[in-house]
């Protein structure tokens, strides 16, 4: 029986060494209903490595989809029952990764010129599992960047049974540019993803790239079903804090930066326990003040001594105190 669909009308973006299981705890403390993603896990990685590693998280991040990274069918499927054993809400597969490192193992954006692959892969994950199975791709890559490109590519992965696409409104660039420019150089076009809404209404299109206001996240579900952000949610986190009241109509977790932090501390010290060092986990909280007065002084103050042997949450503590006033008056 095919799981209930997570809410995806807001989504924070899988991201390599960023969407972290304890990036992912902090983050609920900003935002109850947000679907969150892990960073990609390669099948490879799941099928030989240690899974718990990979794919252990903590129940308080529901709703929490796992990204795939692969192209073999059978490979894919295997971890995507993985995905459904390990209670997930969402298995995704990247087709938008453009690092010349997934390149080289034929997985990622590469994939959007094998729609035939794209689809092979799709059709074995949901015969695999109950768990909804989405993609995430580009609008196009280097030589197949021609709106009837994009339209064959969904139109072949949805045939296979795929309903949910997630689209970057950004060509990959895939001979030239670095995985850094390919988020920036590239054009927006959003307008892509819009048609896209309009071309299928059947399917579910979530819009991706270059979202760091929350007016521009409200105007752009006027046009499609959801919208998923990057950079935006690790580089401004505070921003989170407005999703339940704007998007879903429910209150916030916490009401001041703070607050958040104060939440976050005794995760931390469990996590501690557990042998895993603060600078791991202390980084995802760097730009919790970003734009208040004394967070640069926050941050400054982790980076210089959560590294240090044997650093605890008396570091975060003494952050805090360098601007808690301040902040919750912000």
């Amino acid at each position: 029986m095919q799981r209930p669909e997570p809410d995806r009308r807001f989504s924070i973006a899988p991201m390599m060494d960023h969407t972290t299981r304890d990036y992912r705890w902090f983050v609920r403390g900003l935002t109850r209903h947000a679907l969150l993603y892990t960073e990609m896990v390669t099948t490879g990685a799941l099928i030989h490595g240690d899974r718990a590693r990979f794919l252990d998280y903590d129940a308080e991040e529901h709703p929490v989809a796992l990204q795939l990274g692969g192209a073999d069918p059978a490979e894919l499927a295997q971890c995507a029952a993985m995905a459904e054993a390990w209670g997930y809400d969402e298995v995704n597969l990247n087709v938008g990764c453009p690092s010349d490192r997934v390149q080289n193992n034929r997985i990622g954006a590469c994939l959007m010129a094998e729609p035939d692959t794209v689809a092979r892969a799709v059709a074995a994950m949901k015969a695999s599992t109950a768990l909804p199975v989405t993609v995430k791709h580009r609008i196009g890559i280097d030589g197949h960047e021609q709106w009837e490109d994009l339209v064959h590519f969904i139109e072949r992965v949805a045939e296979a049974g795929c309903r949910t696409f997630i689209v970057h409104a950004r060509i990959a660039i895939l001979q030239g540019l670095s995985p850094k420019e390919n988020r920036e150089v590239p054009p927006l076009k959003y307008d892509w993803v819009h048609a896209l809404r309009k071309r299928f209404p059947q399917l579910e299109i979530i819009i991706n790239g270059g979202f760091w206001q929350m007016d521009a996240i409200r105007e752009q579900l006027r046009h499609v079903d959801g919208v998923m952000i990057g950079r935006a949610a690790y580089q401004q986190p505070w921003l989170l804090s407005r999703v339940d009241p704007e998007i879903h109509g429910t209150p916030e977790p916490c009401i001041t930066r703070t607050e958040a932090i104060e939440r976050f501390i005794p995760y931390l010290e469990r996590r501690l326990a557990e042998g895993v060092p603060l600078q791991a986990m202390s980084r995802h909280i760097m730009n919790l003040f970003h734009g208040c007065a004394g967070g640069r002084q926050f941050r400054r103050h982790l980076s210089e001594n959560a590294h240090r042997a044997g650093a605890g949450t008396g570091v975060v503590r003494d952050a805090l105190a360098l601007v808690q006033e301040k902040a919750d008056a912000a």
